[in-house]
């Protein structure tokens, strides 16, 4: 078995609890254009099964409006929005009002001291990226990570392999070597076909997905005095994720 060299991360919903903030940030989009769309708690949860907002807001239209008229310009509209959706969405992060969600900080920590790599590897955009480590971890925060594959950056996004591919690439390493921390169906399909072991916390908007192949499925990564819950798997009886745990999961 090889050595645990890297962790690779997803964002929403992994780092942070942000796809309630990506869904009012939609919301002010459509109504700042004159849409009648809006998202709710309730279909929001049904559209994520599409990862990429452009996407989304495409299915959107496929699945819950056949009725609207749709213009010539249709594509340049989604991009428009979207623009607009990542702008309302970043400043909405940069204002600190986004939390890490609980031992992502202290494991980030410690597995920079450990000498674990570092690299994220998400469907959102580099700028909501960048956005929420720089106001959430710490100014800066993204040079914690060696590499961010986001966005745009790869033909297909999750449930597609693609982006850990360009992630590992960019480190120089192969799956036997890493990590993948998800918090979403889609995300562990696409770590999976990318050969990765991987470590799911369910976030709010993803309880009820179908984490089968997780190798440890738990609702949190847990603090020491905040344990987390083993919902599936082998945790070796740990209360919180540290490296120990990582290296436990990896080499299971």
């Amino acid at each position: 078995m090889s050595e645990l060299r890297a962790l690779l991360f997803d964002v929403d919903g992994t780092l942070a609890e942000t796809e309630e903030v990506h869904r009012r940030a939609f919301n002010q989009a459509f109504a700042a254009a004159g849409l009648d769309w809006v998202w709710s708690v309730d279909l929001y949860r049904a559209l994520l099964a599409v990862t990429g907002g452009k996407e989304r807001m495409r299915h959107y239209l496929d699945t819950y409006r056949p009725d609207y008229v749709r213009p010539a310009h249709l594509d340049a509209l989604i991009a428009e929005l979207h623009q607009a959706k990542t702008r309302i969405y970043t400043e909405m992060v940069a204002s600190g009002g986004v939390p890490l969600r609980p031992g992502v900080r202290r494991l980030l920590e410690e597995a920079r001291a450990a000498g674990l790599r570092l690299a994220i590897a998400t469907t959102t955009t580099p700028d909501n990226v960048t956005a929420l480590l720089n106001a959430s971890l710490a100014p800066e925060g993204e040079a914690w990570f060696e590499v961010i594959a986001a966005g745009s950056m790869v033909p297909k996004k999750k449930p597609a392999p693609d982006i850990y591919h360009l992630a590992m690439e960019q480190m120089g390493l192969g799956p036997e070597a890493c990590l993948a921390l998800e918090d979403s169906a889609n995300g562990l399909i696409a770590a999976r076909a990318a050969g990765l072991k991987t470590l799911v916390t369910v976030s709010d908007f993803t309880q009820g997905h179908d984490f089968s192949g997780a190798t440890l499925l738990l609702d949190q990564l847990g603090e020491p005095d905040a344990p987390c819950q083993v919902l599936a798997g082998d945790a070796g009886g740990a209360r919180y994720v540290d490296v120990d745990v990582l290296r436990r999961v990896h080499a299971n």
